[in-house]
């Protein structure tokens, strides 16, 4: 997962953390060499559902896919719609290209590197949804500057979100919790959709389990999820 230096979002491109793992077999590097290309996000140029998709459709983006299977879930169930998504992580990207070769997703594009830049050059008010789902926490106070939640990179999803558009975010770590609670607590330009406290304890409709939040409840990890509407 990204994280990244509070304060100007357009300039955040610092990657902090590993960026490959194991060594490819010989399909992936397949997949890698073969597929990425032909969906990856244009290195350049304003990013639109137009230009990705060939005509105009509800876009979605998602900063730090993991293995992509919440992506490909949400691209599945949403075929009219188109996504994006963002990792850095080599073996994540191998991951997601894998669910869109076996289920034939057309409606995804990748991005493997920092999700910021991506995000500043999508039109403002161009996007109905915006993923964070289990960002590294960077639990030391030290390293507080380097977590997705912050006010740059919140401020630059609020940019990007049309008005009424939700911000999905998810977490299993109480650290982080709490920051994101007290960063979200400052901003005016989102609604927390939640009445009870039950509400961020139980997955909501179209939000899939990914391995990750199983492994995360297999050792002992409560997972709380966050729905924000853009105001």
């Amino acid at each position: 997962m990204t994280a990244f230096k509070s304060g100007d979002p357009t300039t955040l491109n610092r990657l902090y953390g590993r960026q490959s793992g194991h060594k490819l077999r010989m399909g992936q590097q397949a997949l890698v060499d073969e597929l990425l290309p032909a969906i990856s996000v244009p290195e350049e140029g304003e990013i639109t559902a137009g230009g990705l998709f060939g005509f105009d459709r509800p876009l979605h983006f998602e900063i730090g896919f993991g293995s992509g299977e919440h992506l490909a879930y949400r691209a599945d169930m949403l075929p009219d719609h188109g996504f994006i998504g963002c990792e850095p992580f080599l073996n994540g990207v191998v991951g997601a290209l894998g669910h869109i070769r076996d289920q034939h997703l057309a409606n995804v594009r990748l991005h493997m590197g920092n999700a910021l830049d991506v995000l500043a050059r999508v039109p403002d008010g161009a996007l109905s949804f915006v993923y964070l789902l289990h960002p590294d926490p960077w639990p030391k106070a030290r390293h507080a500057k380097r977590r997705m939640m912050n006010k740059g990179p919140i401020d630059l999803i609020a940019a990007k979100l049309k008005p009424s558009g939700e911000f999905r975010f998810g977490t299993d770590h109480p650290i982080y919790l709490r920051w994101a609670l007290m960063v979200m607590r400052e901003r005016e330009d989102f609604e927390w959709l939640c009445e009870t406290p039950a509400d961020f304890l139980k997955r909501p409709g179209g939000w899939p389990e990914t391995r990750y939040e199983a492994k995360a409840r297999r050792k002992g990890h409560e997972v709380w999820y966050f729905r924000y509407r853009r105001k």
